[in-house]
This record gives C-alpha cells, structure tokens and sequence, in this order.
C-alpha cells in the first residue's frame, strides 16, 4: 500500500513537472514567434516608409528639373522677344532715317 501510494505520488509530481514544463516551452515559443512577428511587421513598415520618401524624394526631383526647365524656356523667349523688339526699334530707325521707310 505504501509503495502504491509513493509511486502514485510520484506519477503526479511527474506529470505535473512535465505539463508545467511543456507549457512553459509552449509560452516561449509562442512569445519568440510573436517577438518574431512584430519585427517583421516594423520592418515592413519601415521599408514602406522609406520607399514612399524615396518616391517623394524623385517625384520633387522631376517637378524641381520641370519647373526650372520652364523657367529657362521663359526667360529664353523673354530674351529673344527683347532682342527682336530692339532689332526692329533699330531697323525703324535706320531705315526711317534714311528716308527708306516712311
């Protein structure tokens, strides 16, 4: 009787270390698989975000290389109107002085 009730006794602690032992193992793998998912999930995010500042970055780039390319093309026709209104006040002059024209 004895013997019966010392094994049983230690039947129960085992089986109570071995559940508590696989629980714990079942808790940490779980943590580290979490642990694992938020960190892939960071970097996701961040690998999100850097490409939407790259894309950013690029698209100010082309408005920025459009925009002063405008500019020069303005400022381009500006000159060249200047200098045809200055070529024709000079021709109007010369021949209007020459009697030519007028």
């Amino acid at each position: 009787m004895v013997v019966m009730v010392v094994v049983l006794v230690v039947l129960m602690v085992v089986v109570v270390v071995v559940v508590v032992v696989v629980l714990m193992v079942v808790v940490v793998v779980v943590m580290m698989m979490v642990v694992v998912l938020m960190v892939m999930v960071v970097v996701m995010v961040v690998v999100v975000v850097v490409v939407i500042l790259v894309v950013v970055l690029m698209v100010m780039v082309v408005v920025m290389m459009v925009v002063v390319m405008v500019m020069v093309v303005v400022m381009v026709v500006v000159v060249m109107m200047m200098v045809m209104m200055v070529v024709l006040v000079v021709v109007t002059v010369v021949l209007r002085g020459n009697h030519i024209l007028f």
